[in-house]
C-alpha cells in the first residue's frame, strides 16, 4: 500500500513527484500564465498509473465559496427529493427527480444526502468550476483535444459515520450510455482536506490498464458495478491524503473507492466528467460547452 500525499505523510515514491507537480501549479497560477495543462512529467503518470493530483490548487476564500455552494445544493435537493420517486438498491436509498439522481446514507430513513447528481445547476458556486481553466486546461491536456465538453457532474457528501464505497471503476456505469467511454476522465475536487480518518479517495495504482472489468457475482442488486476483487491488486493500493482545494484527476477505468469516514468533520468532494466537446451529457441530454481559453 502506497499511503500519503498530505505534506510529510507521502510515500517516497510519491512524495517528489507531487511535491514538484504543486511548485509548478503555484507558479503558473500566480504569474496568471495559461500554461495549466499536464506537464510532460503528469502525462507520463496518468498514462501509466491512472492518476494525477495537484494539492491544494483553490485558496481558502475559494474553498468556502465552494461551501456556501454545497450548503445551497444541498437545501434545493432536499426539496427536490421530496417530489421524487424513491427507489431502495441494497439497502441504499435513490431518489430521481427530472435529470437528478439523489443518494441518501443507507438506513432506508435517512434524510442524509450521500451523492447528487448532477449539481452544478443547483448552485452558480458550484457551476464556476464548469469554466475553471485549472481544471479544463489539464483536461484538455488528458483528452488530446481543443474543445471540452461536460460529461456529468456530483456531489459527494460523507458526513461524519459516512459511508465508504467499495472497489469499482467509473466505466461500467457508462458503457451503454456513451460509445466514447475511454474518453471520460474526472477531476475530484476536494473541498475538505482528506485522510484515512474521514475516508480518503483511494485507487489501485495502473488498473486502468485493464479496461472495463467484470463486476462482482454475488447476486446483489449492484454487485456488478462493483468490480471483482480476483482482479483487484491491493498491493498497488494508493490512499489520497491530500489537503482541501486539491485536485485528483483520474481514468474512467482506474479501480477506486473510499472508506467510511470515522471522524467528527465531513469530507466533501465534487467530482466532475469530461469528454470531448460536442457529445450530449449524461443525464440531461443537453451538449454542455466548457471554453477552453488559451
Amino acid at each position: 500500500m502506497k499511503t500519503g500525499l498530505m505534506p510529510g505523510k507521502s510515500n517516497p515514491r510519491l512524495k517528489g513527484r507531487y511535491s514538484e507537480t504543486m511548485d509548478s501549479v503555484e507558479m503558473t497560477t500566480s504569474a496568471g500564465s495559461k500554461e495549466l495543462g499536464f506537464t510532460a512529467e503528469e502525462q507520463h503518470q496518468y498514462k501509466h498509473e491512472g492518476f494525477v493530483v495537484r494539492q491544494g490548487v483553490f485558496s481558502d476564500s475559494e474553498v468556502d465559496g465552494f461551501y456556501e455552494g454545497v450548503e445551497e445544493a444541498v437545501e434545493t435537493a432536499l426539496q427536490l427529493a421530496r417530489q421524487g420517486r424513491q427507489y431502495v438498491l441494497d439497502g441504499k436509498r435513490f431518489v430521481d427527480f427530472a435529470e437528478y439522481t439523489f443518494q441518501f446514507e443507507p438506513k432506508s430513513d435517512s434524510n442524509r444526502l450521500r451523492v447528487v447528481e448532477p449539481v452544478h445547476t443547483l448552485s452558480d458556486n458550484l457551476a464556476v468550476l464548469l469554466s475553471e481553466q485549472r481544471l479544463l486546461q489539464p483536461m484538455q491536456s488528458i483528452l488530446g483535444c481543443s474543445s471540452v465538453g461536460l460529461w456529468t457532474d456530483k456531489l459527494n457528501c460523507k458526513g461524519p459515520g459516512g459511508s465508504g464505497f467499495g472497489w469499482h471503476q467509473d466505466s461500467p456505469y457508462w458503457v451503454h450510455d456513451s460509445d466514447h467511454v475511454d474518453l471520460l476522465p474526472n477531476v475530484m475536487v476536494g473541498f475538505d482536506s482528506f485522510s484515512v480518518e474521514n475516508g480518503c479517495f483511494r485507487a489501485i495504482a495502473g488498473s486502468h490498464k485493464k479496461g472495463c472489468l467484470p463486476g462482482r457475482s454475488d447476486g446483489s442488486q449492484l454487485g456488478g458495478f462493483y468490480t471483482d476483487p480476483s482482479v483487484i491488486t491491493l498491493a498497488d493500493e494508493v490512499l489520497f491524503e491530500v489537503c482541501k482545494g486539491s485536485l485528483i484527476f483520474f481514468d474512467p477505468h482506474l479501480i477506486h473507492g473510499s472508506g467510511q469516514n470515522n471522524s467528527s468533520h465531513a469530507r466533501r468532494a465534487m467530482i466532475l466528467t469530461f469528454q470531448p466537446a460536442g457529445f450530449p451529457s449524461l443525464k440531461s441530454g443537453e451538449t454542455i460547452a466548457c471554453p477552453v481559453k488559451g
